[in-house]
């Protein structure tokens, strides 16, 4: 089970040995855009609205987008610099991997051909569809590549020994983003459930199916009967609760209708003897539909789910229709992105460490890799401060999370070794036929692993991502050379400013995951294993189950709260981050002493400025509901406000005081570390 952090923050930089910068930061002064904060506002009523309320006020949210902030504006330089190197080799192709780049590129640039082919390259896929005449080849066409399907079937690295690729299964995706689309009462989710009802309907006009909006009520009411079933996103993140290994026999008694020894087999599985089965009862559940609800039913939700899911291949008025319900009716955006732009995460989906390579070759400074790695030290060394004068963790405990610290692996940048894309094939004309073969690449790039022993250099994330993550069963933090960049990363900023952005939202944040609610359950080598003392893990679910009570609290929309067991993990990585990143820039100012004030502004106030300002970031309503819903992250402004109140040193830097609209009692505040 690996654990991708999404609405990212922070980046790598470096503190630096002195205040006599060598050139400006790209960010004010001192490396924070000052003229975005509102000073009129008390830091202890709001201190996301005094970091940020005046770009907030004033910056618009662009219209092809579902927010607005750093997160945003970042991947928007990249994805610039991406474009021009992929028209570089479009037009002039150095290598037979360069060919591939501007092949995919070109094919699904070419929105005349596509117009001009219409549904004919649709045509094969929904064939293999009608072709199935019984409930076996259903199933195993179901388990293909490119196919949906009501549970998944996949590889991942074993939870019981991580050193071995285990195959998983579980409840699969729905075509509304969350189970609560389905099931939630009110005018809200009515309309909603309305227009994805049309949304298949018109998908099925343009492809001329039969009776589409009989066709669209069937599936409809197949998919409310699997999302009942589904487990919640909350129950979701019991790393126990969601590891079952099973062995062919007790996977037949939990849902024989997926026929699992022949099922395994026809997708290259035949020698997995066991399967790692993420939701049991939503497995089962989905079972019975398969033997309860009619062959032509499935037949249909097949047939609507690939043209969906393959939408932006096909001719525009698919597209737009897509686009029309995905994202101006569930994310309440205006307007469809470029089609260049989209051709970027294409790129990334499909060829993504090709394009990788040459975005390291030219964006990835030698010197930078250096420079994150002190950090990553500095950091690790604050951790291992903070573990050690732990008053609630006993000796034993101690000792084991010590020793976890010491196996974590960091990797920043790039791979050390890059995929071979030699047998994708890639046409320069169909773009749907590129997907598929993309789908069907990565599926048997997963199945030639599979009998080896896991890969510690590979990566989940391409280097032109701006994001991070950390992966429990290897205990590794990744960190993509994009996101090593300002706003996140820049070595002429004030210490205070780098130790705050990268140390804490970053570094500290993907350190912090070791220790959540979640990863607090892997051992140093990633084991799934509980290695807590009883005593220990008791206080710690105190202080989990307090914070999480605070952000159930939040209301970011009226009538939709923050899920505090949802965004758990993904908050107490916040806490500890910067818990964890003050202390390092502390050490650091014993070292150098203690730093001027700049602009009216002292060290601490800088680092907590600097942290606020890493969260910059507001979303449109539909897109904000979404996240509320189903996403683990909390929304921006409460990364900020919702941490900050439970760190005593932000209170005295900016003197904060009982009537505070943040002020928490000392007894109330929450201390990971």
């Amino acid at each position: 089970m690996r654990f991708r952090h999404l609405l990212l923050a922070g980046t790598i930089t470096i503190a630096i040995p002195s205040l006599l910068l060598a050139a400006q930061p790209r960010y004010g002064t001192w490396g924070v855009a000052t003229e975005d904060m509102d000073t009129t506002v008390k830091p202890g009523d709001g201190f996301f609205e005094f970091a940020e309320g005046t770009w907030l006020r004033k910056h618009p949210i662009p219209a092809d987008k579902t927010g607005a902030g750093y997160n945003y504006e970042l991947p928007d330089e990249i994805e610039q610099q991406v474009k021009k190197m992929v028209e570089e080799v479009t037009a002039k192709p150095g290598s037979p991997i360069a060919q591939k780049i501007g092949d995919a590129y070109a094919a699904w640039m070419d929105e005349a051909g596509i117009e001009a082919r219409g549904l004919e390259p649709l045509k094969p896929y929904l064939a293999r569809i009608d072709a199935v005449s019984n409930r076996a080849d259903l199933v195993k066409l179901m388990a293909q590549p490119s196919y949906a399907a009501p549970i998944y079937l996949g590889i991942s690295t074993d939870q019981d020994d991580p050193t071995r690729y285990a195959a998983v299964a579980g409840q699969a995706r729905l075509g509304l983003p969350t189970r609560d689309y389905y099931l939630l009462k009110g005018d809200k989710y009515d309309s909603i459930r309305k227009a994805y009802r049309q949304y298949i309907v018109d998908l099925g006009k343009l492809a001329g199916l039969s009776d589409p909006e009989g066709r669209a009520d069937r599936i409809l009411s197949l998919e409310t009967r699997l999302a009942k079933d589904q487990w919640t996103p909350e129950r979701r993140r019991d790393p126990v609760a969601t590891h079952n290994p099973m062995t062919r026999a007790q996977l037949m008694k939990l849902a024989p209708q997926f026929n699992w020894s022949e099922t395994l087999r026809s997708i290259g599985l035949a020698n997995a003897t066991k399967v790692d089965v993420a939701e049991p009862s939503a497995v089962a559940a989905a079972g019975r539909q398969i033997a309860d609800v009619p062959l032509s039913t499935w037949k249909e939700y097949l047939t609507y789910r690939f043209i969906s899911d393959h939408a932006s291949n096909l001719p525009k008025a698919f597209d737009d229709t897509r686009f029309g319900f995905y994202g101006r009716t569930l994310s309440d955006v205006p307007e469809q992105r470029a089609r260049w732009k989209r051709g970027m995460q294409m790129l990334d989906n499909s060829l993504g460490e090709a394009v990788g390579q040459l975005y390291v070759a030219q964006y990835w400074p030698t010197n930078t890799a250096r420079m994150a790695d002190e950090l990553v030290s500095d950091m690790r060394e604050a951790y291992r401060e903070k573990i050690t004068n732990a008053a609630w963790m006993d000796e034993v405990t101690r000792r084991k999370a010590l020793e976890k610290l010491d196996s974590f692996d960091p990797r920043v940048g790039h791979p050390v070794k890059w995929i071979d894309y030699s047998t994708l094939q890639v046409s320069r004309n169909d773009p749907l036929a590129n997907e598929v073969a993309t789908e069907d690449f990565l599926w048997r790039l997963q199945l030639e692993r599979f009998p080896k022993p896991v890969d510690r250099t590979l990566w989940e994330m391409t280097p032109q991502t701006v994001n991070a993550y950390y992966d429990p069963t290897l205990n590794q933090i990744t960190v993509p050379a994009a996101i090593l960049q300002p706003p996140f990363f820049d070595a002429n900023a004030d210490p205070a400013v780098n130790y705050a952005e990268t140390g804490a939202t970053t570094i500290g944040h993907e350190m912090g995951h070791g220790f959540d609610d979640q990863g607090r359950q892997y051992d140093a080598k990633g084991r799934l294993r509980d290695w807590w003392s009883p005593a220990t893990a008791a206080k710690y679910k105190v202080k989990a189950d307090r914070l999480a009570a605070q952000f159930d609290q939040y209301e970011p929309i009226p009538g939709v709260h923050i899920k505090g067991k949802l965004t758990l993990g993904e908050n107490l990585a916040d806490l500890g981050g910067l818990e964890t990143a003050y202390a390092a820039y502390r050490r650091y100012v014993a070292r150098h002493g203690e730093p001027p004030v700049i602009d009216g502004y002292t060290g601490d106030q800088r680092f907590f400025i600097a942290y606020a300002q890493a969260w910059q970031g507001k979303r449109r309503e539909g897109a904000l509901r979404q996240q509320l819903l189903s996403n683990p992250h909390s929304p921006d402004q409460y990364r900020v406000d919702g941490i900050v109140r439970n760190f005593d040193p932000w209170y005295k830097a900016f003197n904060v005081q009982p009537g505070d609209k943040l002020y928490l009692p000392p007894e109330e505040r929450v201390h990971i570390w």
